[in-house]
């Protein structure tokens, strides 16, 4: 799936990075406890989320995460989308919650992590 099919599903508005939306994304994770996201999120992975700091840019960054989507209507500041232009990340923002956005992620046949 790309960035530009969740985009899509989840009716987003796009931040920044636009030019990456025909990048792969290969799992997603639903959270807002970023310690959950270091213990379980790999590569290439989109992160919905309902935090607006740039410690979730940060995160994003250490753990390969390609795409953010702040959830529930949520928009970030503007230094949280300059920092994520810098490092790369594409930002959305959809109204959807994060469990109805997750769900419909799910259903369309981006999985999440599997446990060894």
């Amino acid at each position: 799936m790309t960035i530009k099919d969740i985009s899509t599903l989840l009716n987003c508005s796009v931040l920044c990075c636009e030019e990456r939306l025909g990048s792969d994304v290969h799992m997603a994770c639903g959270s807002d406890m970023m310690s959950d996201v270091l213990a379980f999120v790999k590569d290439q992975a989109v992160l919905l989320t309902g935090l607006l700091n740039p410690q979730v840019v940060r995160t994003a960054e250490m753990m390969d995460i390609i795409c953010i989507v702040f959830v529930r209507g949520k928009t970030p500041g503007q230094d949280v989308v300059e920092l994520a232009r810098e490092k790369g990340v594409v930002i959305l923002s959809t109204k959807e919650r994060m469990y109805e956005a997750c769900g419909k992620l799910y259903e369309s046949g981006l999985k999440g992590r599997k446990e060894p």
